[in-house]
C-alpha cells in the first residue's frame, strides 16, 4: 500500500493542506530578508576623514576644512581614506591646483552621508578603507551558518521530526536574530549573525518537506511554486522595509518579527505522517490523518485508517530505524543520486547568485534595484507552474539551466558598447536561472525517499550555500581576465543542465518511501 491511496481518500490537497501552506508560507517570509539584509545593514555610505577635532579649523566651514584637509580622487570628490599629513590652506584660493603634499591614513574616524541610511554597521564600527574586509566578511559569516544549519536541521528533522524542528528553527532563529540586532561589538555581532544564519535555515528545509509530505502527486508543483513564490514576495516586501526602516538595528528587527506571529500559528502546523509512519510512529500519524480526514470533510474514511493498514506502507524493518547521511551514500543508486542533486544544486546556486552580483546598474537606487531584482522573478516562477507538468520537471530544470547559459554566453559576446542590450540579457538570464531554482526544490525532494529526504535536503542545501560562497569568488576572476567570470558562470549553467539531464522524472510519480524504493527502481 502506497501513502497516496491513503491521501486520495482523505483529500490530498483540501483546506487541510491549504492550511498547512498558508502558516508555512508566513514562516518562509523572514528568509529572503535575512539572506538579502547585508545589502543594506552593510552598505558603505559616502565617507571622509573625521575633522570635527582638529582646531586648526575653527574659523573654517566644513567646505573649507575639507578642501585643505581632504585630496581628492581622479573624479574630484573627496578621498575616503586619506587625508593630508598638514593643512594645504593654498587650496583656498585654488582648489583645483593639484598638490604633491603628502597624506596620511585617516586619524580620526570618519564621518558618514546618512542621507539614504541613518545607521549601518560599517558607520557602527567604521568598516571602511582597510576594515573593509571584514565588512564583507559578515555575508560570508552568515551563509557558513546557513550551510551548516542546512546539514543539521536536515539531520535532526528526520531523526526528531518536523513540527518540533520547525519549532526550534523558528524560536532560535529569532533569538539569536534579535540579539544581533542588540550588538556592541563587531565581534558580538558576526557570531550572533553566524547563529541567526544556522537556525533559520531550518525553516526553509522543514517547510519545504512538510508541504510536499502532505499533498497528493497532481498538487505537488503547485506547493513547489507557492513556496518558491514566498521568496519572491519576501524580497520584494522586505524593498519597501528596507526604504522605510534605515537604522540597521530596527531593520534587522522589522525583517525578524514575522517570526513571533509563525510560531503562534505553529500550534495549528502537523507533523508529517509519512514521517510518522517511517518511523513507526502509527498512532501519532493516526492522530493527524484523522484530523486531516475531518478538516478535508472526509470523515466517512476515517474508520479505514487504522494502524494495521498504515503499517503496510512501509517495510517492517525500515521502521524505527534511525538514518544518517551516510544513508545517502551507502546503497549504489542513493550514492549516485546524492552525487547527481549535489553537483546540481552547487551549480544552481553559483550560476543564480553569480548573475546577480552582477548585474549593475539600471540607473535606480539601491531600494528600486532590489525590487526589480525580486519583480524578475515572478514571471519566471510562474512559468515554471505551467511548464513542471506539461514537459516535466527533469525537461523544465535542464532546459532553465540551459537558458541560462546561453544569456550568459551571448553577454561573452556581445560588444561592451551595447550596454542596455547586455542588461536585458543579463535579467532575462537571472529569470531563467530563477526558475532553475524554483524548479529544484520540488525536484529534489520529490527524488529522495521519505526516510532520508530531509538528509538529502539538508545535504542538497549545504552544497546550494556553498555555491553561494564560491560565486563572489568567481566574479574577481576578472583581474585575470574580464570575460573570464561570465565563461566559468555559462560553464557551471551548462554542466548544471547536462546533470540534470541524467536524473530520473518524478512527475505523476508516487513519493518514495524507503531506500530499498531508490534500489528497486530508477527513481
Amino acid at each position: 500500500m502506497k501513502f497516496e491511496n491513503v491521501l486520495a481518500d482523505i483529500n490530498g490537497f483540501g483546506k487541510f493542506q491549504i492550511m498547512i501552506i498558508a502558516i508555512n508560507f508566513l514562516g518562509r517570509f523572514t528568509l529572503p530578508c535575512h539572506f538579502m539584509l547585508n545589502n543594506f545593514i552593510a552598505a558603505i555610505p559616502a565617507h571622509h576623514c573625521d575633522l570635527s577635532s582638529l582646531d586648526d579649523f575653527l574659523n573654517l566651514s566644513q567646505a573649507e576644512r575639507i578642501t585643505v584637509s581632504i585630496p581628492v580622487e581622479t573624479d574630484r570628490s573627496p578621498s575616503s581614506c586619506r587625508m593630508f599629513a598638514k593643512p594645504q590652506y593654498h587650496l583656498l584660493l585654488n582648489s583645483s591646483d593639484v598638490t604633491d603634499a603628502s597624506t596620511v591614513p585617516c586619524q580620526n574616524g570618519w564621518v558618514y552621508d546618512n542621507t539614504t541610511f541613518r545607521s549601518t554597521i560599517t558607520s557602527e564600527w567604521d568598516l571602511v578603507c582597510d576594515r573593509r574586509g571584514k565588512n564583507k566578511a559578515t555575508a560570508t559569516i552568515f551563509f557558513v551558518g546557513v550551510m551548516f544549519g542546512a546539514i543539521a536541521f536536515g539531520s535532526l528533522s528526520d531523526r526528531f521530526g518536523r513540527r518540533i524542528m520547525l519549532l526550534v528553527s523558528y524560536v532560535s532563529g529569532m533569538l539569536f536574530a534579535i540579539a544581533s540586532a542588540f550588538s556592541t561589538t563587531y565581534v558580538m555581532f558576526a557570531v550572533l549573525r553566524f547563529f541567526t544564519g544556522f537556525c533559520i535555515t531550518g525553516i526553509v528545509i522543514v517547510s519545504s518537506a512538510l508541504c510536499v509530505e502532505w499533498v497528493d502527486i497532481e498538487h505537488r508543483k503547485l506547493v513547489g511554486v507557492i513556496d518558491s513564490l514566498s521568496w519572491t514576495f519576501g524580497n520584494t516586501v522586505f524593498a519597501a522595509i528596507a526604504y522605510f526602516v534605515t537604522d540597521w538595528r530596527w531593520l534587522t528587527l522589522s525583517v525578524t518579527s514575522p517570526l513571533i506571529l509563525a510560531i503562534i500559528t505553529w500550534r495549528w502546523m502537523p507533523d508529517s505522517a509519512r514521517w510518522l509512519i517511517a518511523n513507526g510512529k502509527l498512532e501519532q500519524a493516526q492522530i493527524y490523518l484523522k484530523k486531516c480526514a475531518k478538516i478535508n470533510q472526509r470523515e466517512d474514511f476515517i474508520h479505514t485508517l487504522k494502524a494495521e493498514t498504515l503499517s503496510t506502507i512501509v517495510d517492517k524493518g525500515a521502521r524505527g530505524r534511525t538514518y544518517t547521511y551516510l544513508d545517502l551514500i551507502r546503497t549504489p543508486k542513493m550514492r549516485k543520486l546524492s552525487l547527481q542533486t549535489g553537483f546540481l544544486w552547487f551549480c544552481i546556486a553559483t550560476t543564480f547568485y553569480g548573475i546577480s552580483f552582477n548585474i549593475t546598474g539600471f540607473g535606480l537606487n539601491i531600494y528600486l534595484t532590489q525590487f526589480t531584482y525580486a519583480v524578475i522573478e515572478l514571471p519566471a516562477k510562474l512559468s515554471v507552474y505551467y511548464l513542471l507538468d506539461k514537459i516535466g520537471r527533469r525537461s523544465t530544470e535542464v532546459g532553465a539551466l540551459l537558458l541560462s547559459a546561453l544569456c550568459l554566453g551571448i553577454n561573452i559576446v556581445m560588444p561592451k558598447d551595447m550596454s542596455a542590450a547586455r542588461t536585458v540579457v543579463a535579467i532575462v538570464g537571472k529569470g531563467f536561472s530563477s526558475a532553475s531554482f524554483g524548479t529544484v526544490v520540488l525536484y529534489s525532494s520529490e527524488l529522495y525517499p521519505t526516510v532520508v529526504r530531509q538528509n538529502g535536503m539538508g545535504y542538497n542545501s549545504f552544497m546550494g550555500r556553498f555555491g553561494v560562497a564560491a560565486s563572489p569568488l568567481i566574479l574577481l576572476l576578472d583581474e585575470v581576465w574580464k570575460e573570464l567570470p561570465q565563461v566559468v558562470l555559462c560553464s557551471t549553467a551548462l554542466l548544471g543542465g547536462l546533470v540534470a539531464r541524467t536524473m530520473a522524472e518524478t512527475r505523476n510519480r508516487c513519493l518514495p518511501e524507503t531506500i530499498e524504493d531508490i534500489e528497486r527502481n530508477a527513481v
